[in-house]
């Protein structure tokens, strides 16, 4: 799940307006290939053997060891309902059922997967007890402060960190080595690597590549951007144009834009995942009304679209990043 604190989106005097329209004329931002933004132009395909195994490190340097292969894993992090879902197995519990429920991962069958209450980061301690847990997977900076707590029913919490698709993958394997399903982890592997070849390919022969794209997300009074720090915002920079940097390392700031800011960058394309909070207008309707927002090419050219908010926003799995792969493929031949 992405963080942020969003400053005001302004609207400002229409001579201001007509002044940065003009300085962004002149300004913006020369388009940048994936490969001049530091990504591969191949993507390896192949799959290195995995063998079971209850002593494991993590893509972070993270040790597990277990007693024996966990059967019963309670999912606090999208991630995990991903990686279980790639592996064939059902939570034991989970924190993300509109994830979990989504048709990518099990769709109607995880309606029975009981729910973990309680808000992300401060989730029932008690409740997760009581689904008798072996493994508990949470996330990094957010959810180590429910270790001691957890440790007391002796069920390990295991804190994953994904920061690019590859990490993404390493825990894919570590999962798989945990509970003994090696052969469904490089399975998934060696699909989630050639769609992704594939999909690199597709973008360079077809000129997706030379498109500006956006991921955003939030309300129109707090704009977060997938930037090329995190798993998604890298996933898109090895398929498009992505000239979304991090503005800085304050976490309060360093993924908020204004749309003026959005406007100098020119996105041929914005995808959008709304999280709504008392309010059923999603992003895009929230922002119609702006004019700075109306200038940006993808909104002249109708090139805005509403994607769903789990897989695209908290998946961060094979799963959930197969789905974005697709889905962004298929928004950009039509654009």
């Amino acid at each position: 799940m992405s963080w942020w604190s969003t400053p005001e989106v302004s609207v400002r005097s229409p001579l201001a307006l007509l002044a940065l329209l003009a300085l962004t004329a002149c300004t913006a931002a020369p388009a940048q290939t994936p490969a001049a933004q530091g990504e591969v132009d191949q993507v390896d395909t192949r799959v290195e053997p995995l063998s079971p195994a209850l002593d494991i490190t993590d893509p972070r340097g993270t040790k597990i060891t277990l007693p024996k292969a966990p059967s019963r894993v309670v999912c606090l992090t999208g991630l995990c309902d991903d990686m279980l879902t790639e592996l064939g197995v059902k939570p034991a519990g989970t924190s993300n059922a509109a994830l979990l429920t989504h048709p990518a991962l099990l769709g109607s069958e995880g309606r029975d997967v009981s729910v973990v209450p309680g808000s992300f980061g401060s989730e029932d301690v008690e409740a997760i007890a009581g689904l008798r847990p072996d493994l508990v997977v949470g996330l990094a900076g957010v959810h180590d402060q429910l270790r001691q707590a957890v440790g007391k029913f002796n069920a390990p919490l295991w804190t994953v960190d994904p920061r690019d698709w590859k990490d993404s993958v390493g825990y894919l394997r570590n999962l798989g080595a945990l509970t003994g399903r090696v052969q469904q982890a490089t399975d998934a592997e060696g699909r989630f690597r050639s769609k992704l070849a594939a999909a690199v390919k597709t973008s360079r022969d077809k000129g997706y590549a030379k498109k500006t794209v956006l991921l955003m997300y939030g309300s129109a009074d707090s704009i977060g951007v997938d930037t090329t720090d995190s798993v998604v915002g890298k996933l898109l920079g090895s398929l498009y144009t992505y000239p979304w940097t991090a503005k800085g390392t304050n976490a309060e700031t360093a993924n908020t834009f204004s749309v003026e800011e959005i406007l100098v960058k020119r996105p041929d394309v914005v995808f959008v995942y709304s999280l709504l909070f008392g309010t059923e207008k999603k992003l895009s309707e929230q922002l119609a009304a702006n004019p700075v927002w109306a200038q940006i090419p993808a909104v002249k050219t109708g090139q805005v679209h509403e994607v769903a908010p789990k897989p695209w926003g908290s998946g961060r799995g094979t799963r959930s990043l197969s789905l974005i792969i697709d889905e962004s493929q298929s928004l950009l031949a039509k654009a």
